[in-house]
């Protein structure tokens, strides 16, 4: 969430940024019900201070064998007065917070502005374009003739967009993550977790999907938890009302996880095989840094979710985002999109996120200064490293032969552990 005092102190700057964003969340409401509130707090705190010192006099005047009736019965008013004003600061305190709940993160001053995704910026491009002397296949028509994937008994046992993966396209599957996790740890020295996939309420808020995108979220409704739509939200949520030290930071942490998404807005796009899935599976990477690095780190971070796709040698490219194409969360974001040539469009397997402190606000997750000892707001990133359904499209459309099977390249193969489906 973004400061308070930052709103009060500059408040036409978050409108223009959060307008950049698309955002209509008032911001002079906010600051209408955050001046009632301080003032209502003063006066509640005045009246607390009286009721003190009136309850001090009943006391001497008891002792003295004075009559009180009076003193306490002005006390008494004096209580149901400071009642009531606790319970209108109460409700003030509950709108106001609602409201904050809902501004998103202000987007850095370097990130392009522009009204939709046509705004984005391509910062580079790897690997050439694959060439067919075929009409290639795209990656529904491989996977049933390879028998890999089985989408109308995943839709039998859970409705539509949950996948099964079969024979080698759940090996496939199950090589990915594992060579994805193991990469990360071995080349930039990742710590992994395994977390656990069901969230609590306050974990869905520290890292921003709630309350905006309820709606998408899957919820059980007896125990009140939420299914996670990505490793971010428990690996996030690790050091929640946490405070670290600075000598351990930056730190970095890799996890799968299956991610679980309604969709609910997807209507319309293009739902076809493994492009838009209720459930799939993701390896995530999220940095915990200072404030002073994370825009250092939000550079490795990228280069370390490209590295995946080069040991692949997928062709993809790396897109900027603009302002109203920006997460709620985020304040600068670069997607990394891989070329998949039998549905001739970029697909994106990776979106790596600088949230700076907008998550740890939320979920107070603070470091302690080695120089001063001051506490202060650690900022926080993810990225996938990377997500599986996109990438194994790109990789069955991109290696398949004129007779339909799959062939990876030497070097591919050795990093996957599997050569040929066929």
């Amino acid at each position: 969430m973004i400061s308070l005092s930052i709103i009060r102190q500059h408040p036409d700057i978050v409108k223009d940024g959060i307008k950049k964003k698309g955002s209509t969340v008032s911001i002079s409401e906010i600051l209408d019900l955050d001046e009632k509130n301080r003032a209502l707090q003063h006066e509640i705190d005045e009246m607390r201070a009286e009721r003190n010192r009136a309850s001090e006099a009943i006391g001497n005047a008891k002792r003295q064998g004075e009559n009180a009736d009076g003193a306490i019965e002005s006390m008494r008013q004096l209580g149901d007065t400071l009642k009531s004003l606790e319970t209108e600061a109460g409700a003030i305190k509950t709108a106001l917070n609602a409201l904050l709940d809902q501004v998103p993160n202000m987007p850095h001053e370097s990130v392009p502005t522009g009204n939709d995704d046509t705004g984005n910026v391509i910062v580079r491009e790897w690997g050439d374009m694959p060439h067919f002397d075929y009409e290639p296949r795209n990656h529904t028509t491989l996977g049933e003739s390879l028998e890999l994937f089985d989408m109308a008994r995943g839709s039998k046992i859970s409705g539509s967009g949950f996948p099964l993966y079969t024979g080698k396209g759940a090996e496939l599957e199950r090589r990915l993550i594992n060579t994805m996790l193991d990469h990360h740890k071995r080349e930039y020295h990742f710590t992994e977790i395994y977390p656990p996939v069901l969230m609590l309420e306050e974990s869905m808020r520290t890292t921003g999907q709630l309350p905006k995108f309820e709606e998408d979220m899957y919820h059980t409704e007896l125990d009140h938890l939420y299914l996670a739509p990505t490793a971010e939200v428990p690996v996030t949520n690790i050091h929640r009302n946490e405070i670290l030290n600075e000598d351990d930071l930056p730190i970095n942490y890799v996890a799968y996880s299956p991610c679980f998404r309604r969709e609910s807005g997807s209507y319309g796009k293009d739902t076809r095989g493994l492009l838009r899935l209720h459930q799939f599976n993701k390896v995530e990477m999220v940095k915990f840094t200072t404030p002073e690095s994370s825009y250092d780190e939000l550079e490795s971070l990228t280069t370390q979710a490209e590295s995946v796709l080069q040991e692949l040698q997928l062709t993809y490219r790396v897109v900027e985002l603009c302002t109203s194409d920006l997460s709620f969360a985020a304040a600068k974001c670069f997607d990394l999109e891989v070329w998949a040539p039998g549905e001739m469009k970029w697909l994106e397997v990776s979106s790596c996120s600088n949230f700076e402190d907008f998550q740890a606000r939320r979920g107070q997750i603070r470091y302690r200064h080695s120089s001063d000892k001051k506490v202060g707001y650690v900022h926080t990133l993810n990225g996938s490293g990377l997500a599986t359904p996109r990438l194994m499209v790109a990789l069955l459309e991109t290696y398949q032969n004129k007779d339909g099977n799959i062939n990876f390249p030497d070097p591919v193969a050795d990093f996957l552990g599997i050569g040929e489906i066929s």
